[in-house]
Formats: structure tokens, sequence, C-alpha cells
């Protein structure tokens, strides 16, 4: 495992995307980068190896990227958490506002079994709206997010405030754009 690494390097900053005024964080730049994705999922894992986690849910899409290695590396499922319309069979849903409107996700009813201890992951934390929803719809039917860990964060945003009382982990912060 790599002790460090200096995942700001890796990530590509983009002015003006998806519009004017935003600089978007980008990811790509780390999963270019061998050392820096084994370096992620390596840290990730290290910090929840022993923490009780039964299953890692991940956010749509990006989340998908990071979270399958790491199910895998800790020998755990991997719950998808879905736009509606994607996931078939019977699913919880969620509704809530962003910035432009509302948005639902979804997550499977056979994922989530009451006692489940989740870890809940995505690529970016920022306002924590997302993630909040997977949240509840995850305590709603029974089971527990033990923490919510994310590759960039950027408190910034305010997601603390959003996702509290829950643990927040990301690997590196932003604290401005």
């Amino acid at each position: 495992m790599t002790i460090s690494y200096d995942l700001d390097a890796a990530i590509r900053k983009v002015p003006d995307f998806p519009k004017k005024g935003i600089l978007f964080f980008d990811i790509t730049g780390i999963l270019e980068k061998p050392e820096a994705f084994g370096y992620c999922i390596d840290a990730l894992c290290e910090k929840y190896k022993d923490r009780g986690i039964d299953k890692i849910a991940c956010i749509e899409a990006r989340g998908f990227i990071f979270g399958a290695p790491l199910a895998l590396k800790m020998n755990v499922p991997m719950v998808l958490v879905r736009k509606k319309g994607k996931l078939p069979g019977k699913t919880h849903e969620k509704t809530f506002e962003l910035e432009y409107g509302s948005d639902t996700i979804c997550i499977q009813d056979v994922d989530i079994k009451v006692g489940d201890n989740f870890l809940l992951l995505d690529d970016l934390v920022a306002t924590g709206g997302t993630l909040s929803a997977a949240c509840s719809i995850i305590e709603e039917n029974g089971a527990t997010v033990e923490a919510i860990a994310g590759i960039i964060g950027l408190p910034f945003l305010g997601y603390q405030k959003v996702l509290d009382p829950h643990e927040v982990d990301v690997l590196v912060s932003y604290e401005g754009e």
C-alpha cells in the first residue's frame, strides 16, 4: 500500500465548467495514474477495514468507479445508488432539492437489510444533498450509515451541516474554488 500520495497534483482543475465561474475538480486525472487510483482505494480500505462495514453504497456514476474496487478489496457487496428509473424491481426512493430543481435517487429493496452497516461513497462531496438522500433511504429501512467517504471534499459548500451527525471523510479537501 502506498502510504501517501499528492492527490492534489493528480486532480485536474477545469475553470468555467460546467458553466462560467465554476472550478471543476476532475477525478479523471486520478484515474489516468494507476498509483493515484491505487492510493485512493488503499487509503479508503485502510480507514474502513476494521469498522464492521457490511456493504458499500456508491453514488451514480463516479462513485461506482471507486466503490467497485474498494468493495472487492474489502470483500463486501457494493450497492448502487442510482437515479429514478435506472434500477429494476422494487426500489426505495428519495426526492431532494438541488439548486436548480429536484432529483430522485433509488436503491433496490433487496440491497438493504435491517441491521446492515453501510459505508456511503462518492467521488466528490459538495453540498451533501445526494448523500443525505441516500442516508435517509438506508436509515429509513433499518440499516445504519457507519460513515460517508469521498475522494474530494468541498467543505466550503457546507456538506458537513447537511450530513451531520454522520462522519464525513475525504482524501483531499479544497477550501474554495
